[in-house]
């Protein structure tokens, strides 16, 4: 049976966001770098109407082999070297782990490719002036990928906010809480490479930068929870930060990355509007937005379960990123196409990096540390 249809019959994808349409072979070509994170993207272009997946690679044999069972036309490639060259891929999917980003991303603007990263897209500042030159020397662009910016509530929330029922945003409170002894099993090399301020908060930070803008200060506490002691974690995967925009308003972001159980009242993560007319709160995973507006008085609540639930899970683990996914590939290529700028790009990426640097040296002093 088509990987794409139910035993129903009825079709995954169901109801999806839409950012135009083009003929098969007139969409833009994607090459997909990390075969375990990145097959999710790969399933995910069967319900794009702006990219085809063409190309992946992977070291792994056993990756490679899946790729081509779910998409038998794939170039599948063991060095990368050799998928920058396949004239065929236009975009470069990115899914390696993150100390690589920089060497994968640098190695694409080089061959002329554009580029989608998942986030965070840096573990530091190091190479951010070169990646910048880089890109713009060679007149290519980078989309950030932030699924949680792109999963449906969240893409309704800033609609809501963007026609201005909500009036001005005033605070921003957010937070991502997650058990990852999953994680941990999956992908070893986090223990002595990474961060949970960068694996972790970096989705609340830049919902943060997405309504705030710039931020000036943050102050950030931390300690480690009994599951991260037991995979010998040195870092804090319990996290709260306050944050201080440019303009001085101000926002609160919390991670926990050990918790034990999570009540079916909170979603993993939520990002709570305050504006000076309304207020808003988005959800992951669960599929709804709820707001008040000063104009009615009323809750409103959309829940897009029943519609949406295909397409941004296809019906498996409730917190697959299919729709996420296909939507931010999506969104990327109407910008390309169209040549408006497209957000979060490299330097908006950046930004968010600079403001993670400034978290954990932040949790290493226990004061407040400007950012930049």
């Amino acid at each position: 049976m088509h990987p794409d249809f139910l035993p129903t019959g009825k079709p995954v994808v169901g109801r999806r966001r839409g950012y135009g349409e083009l003929p098969l072979d007139k969409r833009l070509g994607v090459g997909i770098l990390g075969l375990h994170e990145g097959h999710t993207l790969l399933v995910a272009l069967r319900a794009s109407g702006l990219c085809r997946a063409v190309a992946g690679c992977d070291l792994a044999e056993e990756k490679r082999a899946a790729a081509r069972l779910a998409c038998p036309d794939l170039h599948v490639y063991e060095r990368y070297e050799d998928m920058l060259a396949d004239p065929e891929v236009r975009i470069v999917a990115l899914y390696t782990p993150d100390p690589m980003h920089a060497d994968h991303i640098a190695q694409a603007f080089i061959a002329g490719k554009h580029v989608i990263c998942t986030k965070p897209l840096l573990t530091s500042l190091e190479r951010a002036d070169e990646l910048l030159a880089l890109a713009q020397d060679s007149g290519v662009r980078l989309q950030v990928g932030q699924s949680t910016r792109f999963f449906e509530p969240f893409q309704r929330q800033r609609e809501l906010f963007e026609s201005g029922v909500m009036g001005e945003v005033e605070a921003l409170d957010a937070h991502y809480v997650h058990r990852m002894d999953w994680w941990y099993e999956k992908s070893p090399w986090t223990q002595g490479s990474t961060h949970w301020a960068f694996l972790g908060l970096s989705h609340p930070i830049d919902l943060a930068r997405w309504y705030l803008g710039e931020i000036d200060e943050v102050h950030a506490l931390g300690s480690i929870s009994r599951l991260a002691r037991t995979y010998g974690m040195p870092s804090p995967d319990i996290l709260c930060v306050n944050l201080r925009a440019a303009d001085c308003r101000v926002a609160r972001v919390f991670g926990h990355y050990g918790v034990s159980e999570h009540p079916q009242g909170r979603s993993l993560i939520e990002c709570w509007l305050m504006g000076s007319e309304g207020s808003s709160v988005a959800r992951y995973p669960d599929l709804r937005l709820t707001y008040a507006l000063e104009r009615d008085g009323i809750e409103h609540e959309e829940n897009y379960e029943r519609a949406m639930s295909g397409y941004y899970f296809r019906h498996e683990l409730k917190g697959m990123h299919y729709g996420e996914f296909c939507n931010y590939a999506d969104y990327f290529a109407s910008k390309l196409l169209s040549g408006e700028p497209n957000s979060p790009d490299l330097a908006e990426g950046i930004g968010t990096v600079a403001v993670l640097v400034a978290v954990v040296r932040s949790l290493e002093s226990g004061q407040p540390v400007r950012v930049g």
